[in-house]
């Protein structure tokens, strides 16, 4: 696989997503990067209504999270995407929620497929889900 695109996303941290110590909430962290994962694919063509009307999309095998640095109230953070590798059926991508300082607050790897929602199976990624991932560009 050659280099992939890295996608980007900017989310304002408001009060909802912060827990009783005045910081983002570790499970929301999970939710923040799911949330640029589909803003990104749906910006490159490959959206939940892209994914219900084909009846295949994006499934979670495994996340690993890091928190390096807390991440406050009205804090303005960036989450990187970027596909690291595409073996087959099965992707790794790595993200990462960065400061405005551009310092680095938390790293997620995380593991997926793409499901055809009609069989029930792991499939092998469509073109159009390549470019949504970073991984092809179009003619």
């Amino acid at each position: 696989m050659s280099e992939s695109v890295i996608l980007s996303y900017e989310v304002l941290i408001r009060e909802h997503h912060l827990d009783s110590f005045g910081h983002v909430n570790n499970a929301t962290y999970l939710a923040l990067y799911e949330e640029a994962r589909w803003e990104v694919i749906t910006q490159r063509g490959y959206g939940h209504k892209t994914a219900m009307k084909e009846q295949k999309g994006p499934v979670i095998l495994e996340a690993q999270i890091k928190f390096i640095k807390e991440i406050k109230l009205r804090d303005l953070i960036t989450i990187t995407t970027q596909t690291q590798n595409y073996d087959h059926k099965v992707g790794v991508t790595q993200q990462k929620m960065l400061h405005a300082d551009g310092s680095i607050a938390s790293t997620g790897v995380f593991k997926w497929c793409f499901f055809d929602m009609k069989t029930r199976k792991l499939i092998p990624p469509t073109d159009d889900w390549l470019y949504a991932i970073g991984v092809e560009t179009k003619a």
